[in-house]
């Protein structure tokens, strides 16, 4: 979601200050009180004076962040996130050729009824990584189309063998650039890469 903001915060008797952050499931609060509030259980989101209030698992909370701010936060948090076909930028006729396993419900749902075995037809390369083969399949792929982006598909996480770091180090070498991420679900992760324009 991209936002965030310094700022004191009440729940209950407890008062501090934090850093708010509000992403696509859950807003999250770091620094003297440490909490994280699941966005589909916010109720009675609210802005009062110069606070953003809400009610969550039985506490409520008051974020002191200004009268814009507070009602910047309650219209994002009024607007539900955008679905992950959404993200991955497949609208309206657009397709997607895919490499590799769709083995996560999230990613099936967001995928259903738009793949393609031609991919001088996909609009998309969509591969799902778990290790260097994978990553060199969606390369050959994207040869046949220089101009096809290609949606890299790993988990996250700690503990992760072939994940991030190793997949953004080949793409640049051969030349890509990373241009936008997001969550798939909570086992998986998304990044974006274009090829270098000459």
């Amino acid at each position: 979601m991209g936002r965030e903001a310094i700022t004191r915060v009440e729940i209950g008797g407890e008062v501090g200050d934090v850093l708010a952050l509000l992403e696509s499931t859950e807003l999250i609060l770091r620094g003297d009180i440490r909490r994280r509030f699941p966005r589909d259980r916010l109720v009675n989101v609210h802005v009062d004076g110069s606070a953003l209030c809400f009610t969550c698992n039985g506490e409520s909370v008051s974020l002191h962040m200004g009268a814009i701010g507070a009602e910047k936060w309650r219209n994002a948090i009024a607007t539900p996130p955008p679905s992950l076909r959404a993200k991955l930028g497949l609208k309206r006729d657009a397709r997607a050729f895919l490499i590799g396993p769709c083995d996560d419900g999230a990613l099936a749902d967001a995928l259903e009824g738009v793949f393609t075995d031609d991919v001088t037809k996909a609009a998309m390369i969509v591969a799902r990584i778990d290790g260097p083969d994978d990553l060199a399949a969606a390369q050959a792929a994207q040869a046949k189309c220089p101009d096809l982006p290609v949606w890299a598909i790993y988990p996250k996480g700690k503990n992760v063998r072939y994940g991030d770091g190793p997949i953004r180090a080949a793409l640049r070498d051969a030349g890509y650039r990373d241009s936008k991420s997001c969550a798939v679900s909570e086992r998986l992760t998304a990044t974006r890469y274009n090829p270098e324009r000459p």
